[in-house]
């Protein structure tokens, strides 16, 4: 009896609660105006870049067609390459909490193994075969799945992932986020190829963390270095 009045007491609770708990709809704040064109030459601030004078907007910061262009595969070691169509690239996108991009990936190409802090991704594939993979945060679980055009995939928010061009032709992925400016963690070059913050370069990742973490020797993390500032 006990049990059964504690629980009625808790779903009390709850009900009294989740009005005042409401969830957000979207990664980004929501805006406060009609449009923020982004005024790229000053700091951002909390809530995106500040606004570009309404007397000075045009019809042209509400159009973008970089992401019209086939981006360049054949610089790349991954054989991918990723056309960002976020805020520093569209500044009419400022405030709005979306943005896109677009993937190309030749034969045999890979993406890094990545994240997105600020935003959950959902993608759709135009043309050829990819794998898309993920790993969630608990045990490190992979769910992956081969996908053809017509096909949509989605990454939550932080989750590494991975794209893959398992097919015969080039890769051609549009990807959309809930935030401006979803921004992107490489998950090697963010540990192998990180910039010191402080003078003669101190403050990298130490070669003792890395050996441990991957547990290999000093060679291999020297190598590894070596590959990625290339």
């Amino acid at each position: 009896m006990k049990a059964n009045n504690i629980q009625i007491q808790c779903i009390i609770f709850l009900i009294i609660l989740l009005p005042i708990i409401k969830p957000s709809h979207s990664s980004d704040p929501d805006p406060l105006q009609d449009f923020c064109i982004a005024d790229l030459k000053s700091p951002p601030s909390i809530n995106g870049y500040p606004c570009k004078p309404t007397v000075n907007v045009t019809s042209d910061d509400f159009f973008f067609d970089g992401l019209s262009k086939e981006g360049n595969t054949t610089n790349s070691p991954m054989k991918s390459f990723v056309t960002h169509g976020h805020v520093l690239a569209f500044p009419g996108l400022n405030t709005l909490g979306m943005s896109m991009n677009r993937l190309d990936i030749a034969v045999g190409g890979v993406t890094h193994p990545h994240t997105h802090p600020r935003a959950t991704e959902c993608g759709v594939v135009v043309k050829g075969k990819m794998l898309v993979g993920l790993i969630t945060s608990a045990n490190n679980v992979v769910y992956s799945k081969n996908l053809s055009a017509g096909q949509v995939f989605v990454i939550p928010r932080g989750l590494v992932h991975f794209q893959m061009n398992v097919g015969r032709g080039n890769v051609l992925v549009f990807t959309a986020f809930n935030s401006h400016f979803p921004g992107t963690v490489q998950i090697s070059k963010s540990l192998f190829a990180s910039k010191p913050s402080g003078n003669n370069g101190v403050n990298v990742v130490p070669d003792e963390v890395l050996m441990k973490a991957f547990q290999v020797n000093k060679t291999v993390v020297d190598e590894i270095k070596s590959n990625l500032s290339k």
